[in-house]
């Protein structure tokens, strides 16, 4: 069994945040897959399915974003899950925006879901790093980016391509291959380019 948790704020005024594509991710799994209704239980929406012939526990934490530990880490219990089973999706200030990148272990990078969930179960647990960027305006604190929409054209372009991809890849993360996994998703899902007048 694995535990796959998408990280984000619950309601309805954070969903299209970059912030929240941790839960973007997970809900195409759980449309993709056909797994039942999201239900609540204690401070977490989860769903149990099947992805190939891996059972798959979705976890959404109800608890905002720096109170991500706890609900992760009850589930993991409950079920035995061991840390090499559980895969945190999140967004990533320091990954170009549409990039993707799979880690087990390491530091949190500053990132508050990330710090809570080392703080409950350790840190061996899977991180999928999902590129946001960081904001072109360097007088636009990180804050207030991670807290604002994807833009019309992200959400028209690179994002939908990437969580598809990462859907469609992801029965190669319940067997480790998470260099295929990486592989096949930027081929599926070449991140956007960088704009012309960018310094290289």
């Amino acid at each position: 069994m694995f535990l796959f948790a998408g990280l984000g704020n619950p309601g309805q005024n954070y969903a299209m945040n970059r912030h929240n594509v941790g839960f973007m991710a997970v809900d195409l799994l759980a449309d993709s897959y056909d797994f039942p209704a999201w239900q609540k239980k204690a401070a977490s929406l989860q769903t149990t399915g099947q992805i190939d012939r891996s059972k798959i526990i979705l976890l959404k934490p109800q608890s905002y974003m720096n109170k991500s530990g706890l609900p992760v880490a009850e589930v993991a219990r409950f079920h035995k899950i061991p840390a090499n089973h559980v895969f945190v999706f999140h967004d990533e200030l320091d990954l170009a925006a549409g990039r993707v990148r799979v880690k087990q272990g390491g530091g949190h990078g500053g990132h508050n879901g990330l710090r809570d969930i080392d703080r409950h179960i350790g840190q061996d647990y899977w991180r999928i790093r999902i590129g946001i960027g960081r904001p072109d305006n360097p007088a636009m604190d990180v804050k207030s980016w991670v807290l604002a929409d994807f833009t019309k054209t992200e959400t028209s372009g690179w994002l939908p391509d990437l969580l598809g991809a990462i859907s469609d890849e992801a029965p190669r993360l319940t067997t480790h291959d998470d260099s295929g996994f990486m592989s096949r998703v930027a081929f599926l899902a070449p991140p956007p380019k960088p704009p012309q007048n960018e310094t290289q």
